[in-house]
């Protein structure tokens, strides 16, 4: 049997390696010349630039059945993070995961106590949680709607401080939603894997991931070809034609695993459209100006110009040149000339970090993507495709079938394989 799978990114490398496994004679085209869909990584004069400020999450179950995470050579960030306003900065970490920062976090002037002891109960109880649970069964009273994470924050008892402090830039930057609208079943995913895991990136950058899916994917006997992109599909005749650029293929099954937007024009399936957007600017500062944050990421209490600033290159010294480190500001918007962009993060970091000198910071590169996730207000999954729900054998592999993030990916491409598997059995 012979599968066309329709796109390079996480997603699609996954299910064509499954495909591949399961003995059908696979073939993935890529549009790009490379493959990695959104999670991409370039080099520039020594540094390691990804595409937007990305990390990976270890305790996701799809990315410990589908990486080698030895072969990913890991690098930590530190638990918790730093809250930094206008000459004032304070921490807040997990005294469990790092005992060091016990007393700061204590002292936290940011935080009340009894927000910490909220967070510690909250810990205990999604532990008892499973991930698959989180998602698919929200924890929500009968007759009752899934509220926001802003709205769950608030009927936990956490205080406005806390949310206002914390919560909104440190899940502005994990749902690029600072208003705090997204589904609470995100907030209690990714809290979970938060709380019982490490948050990473691989020492080669995250291109690594898509990069060591692919070499899996043609492990396993799947042929990739890039700089193919797919025009068109029509079902025939219980299969499909597929149009391309470099000539038409006639397999028995589709997997596309292209974004949501492309994704629904060659299927006419509903898929999410609704962007949330982010501009990433990687800077550069020298070596001996390093930040006394260590590798904690760096929380904007005040407003969202920039969201984060996260210091790679502590978490992962590979990341810049021995005499220079990179910091990757995001702001939630695809606003501002690279100019304005390096003038409010340089004012950021001065006000900050008053004691710190900024004159040598300079912008490496600016990444501005405008489809980076996509929105996930309470009860979005309902609205989500299923992975079998374009006509005839065509089947939908991203993590717009699944929830936006890294493990819906992952988790997304082994789905596509597995239903396109069990049409061929039924």
């Amino acid at each position: 049997m012979y599968a066309v799978v329709v796109g390079g990114g996480l997603a699609g490398l996954v299910a064509a390696r499954h495909l591949a496994e399961a003995g059908l004679e696979v073939e993935l085209l890529e549009r790009r010349d490379r493959v990695g869909g959104r999670v991409r990584t370039r080099t520039v004069e020594g540094f390691t630039l990804d595409r937007g400020f990305q990390v990976l999450f270890t305790t996701y179950p799809a990315a410990r059945r589908e990486l080698d995470y030895d072969a990913l050579d890991l690098r930590s960030f530190a638990s918790g993070a730093t809250i930094a306003r206008p000459n004032h900065r304070s921490t807040l970490s997990d005294p469990l995961a790092d005992p060091l920062e016990a007393l700061p976090t204590l002292l936290n002037d940011d935080v009340r106590i009894a927000d910490l002891l909220r967070l510690f109960r909250l810990q205990r109880a999604l532990r008892q949680r499973g991930t698959d649970d989180i998602l698919s069964n929200p924890n929500v009273p009968e007759g009752e709607t899934e509220p926001t994470m802003r709205e769950y924050l608030a009927t936990l008892g956490f205080s406005t401080a806390f949310v206002e402090r914390f919560a909104e830039p440190f899940y502005g930057g994990i749902t690029l939603d600072r208003s705090l609208e997204t589904s609470s079943s995100v907030f209690e995913y990714t809290f979970k894997a938060l709380s019982e895991g490490e948050t990473v990136v691989p020492a080669e950058g995250m291109g690594a991931i898509p990069e060591q899916l692919h070499d899996r994917a043609l492990g396993a006997g799947a042929t990739v070809e890039t700089g193919v992109e797919v025009t068109d599909l029509v079902t025939n005749d219980g299969g499909v034609a597929v149009a391309t650029d470099s000539g038409d293929r006639s397999p028995d099954a589709v997997v596309v695993a292209t974004d949501p937007v492309a994704a629904g024009e060659l299927t006419g399936v509903g898929t999410p459209t609704e962007p949330k957007a982010c501009t990433t600017v990687h800077c550069s500062l020298p070596a001996h100006q390093a930040l006394d944050t260590g590798s904690k990421i760096v929380l904007n209490a005040a407003d969202a110009r920039p969201n984060t600033v996260a210091p790679m290159s502590a978490a992962a010294p590979e990341y810049a040149p021995d005499d220079r480190q990179l910091l990757s500001a995001t702001f939630l918007d695809v606003s501002e000339d690279d100019d304005e962009l390096e003038a409010t993060v340089r004012g950021a970091l001065s006000s900050w970090f008053p004691e710190n000198h900024f004159g040598g910071l300079e912008v490496v590169g600016v990444d501005r993507i405008e489809f980076a996730q996509f929105a996930q207000p309470p009860g979005f999954r309902e609205g989500l495709p299923a992975v079998d729900a374009p006509t005839g054998p065509v089947f939908l592999a991203g993590d717009y079938t699944e929830w936006s993030s890294i493990q819906g990916a992952l988790e997304s491409g082994r789905n596509a394989a597995r239903a396109l598997l069990d049409d061929v059995e039924a």
